[in-house]
């Protein structure tokens, strides 16, 4: 393996630690609004460092920008879901929770 392929390995690694990160923060959050906010932020973190990995590994600059699109098309299309979701929420009476 060359140097390259350790610093791929490593970024790939990051964003998985993202994911699971926001898995936790979905599983441990009090309510909708925090889950959301932690499940975006870390879902658009570590995707783009498992692209950035991906496209470290591949080498091609043509996939590289592929993948960048990609990344591009999942930080619109998660932060639209996030808002529609927690207007829905919002339209249905559920409050934000607050600790007393």
């Amino acid at each position: 393996m060359s140097v390259n392929d350790y610093i791929s390995v490593f970024f790939i690694g990051v964003g998985v630690m993202f994911f699971i990160a926001g898995i936790l923060g979905v599983l441990r959050f009090p309510d909708i609004y925090s889950r959301l906010h932690a499940l975006t932020k870390a879902d658009n973190l570590g995707l783009g460092f498992i692209i950035l990995g991906l496209a470290l590994g591949i080498g091609e600059i043509s996939m590289a920008l592929k993948l960048l699109f990609i990344w591009v098309v999942v930080i619109i299309s998660s932060a639209t879901s996030c808002y529609l979701i927690a207007r829905a929420a919002l339209r249905m009476g559920i409050v934000p929770w607050r600790k007393l």
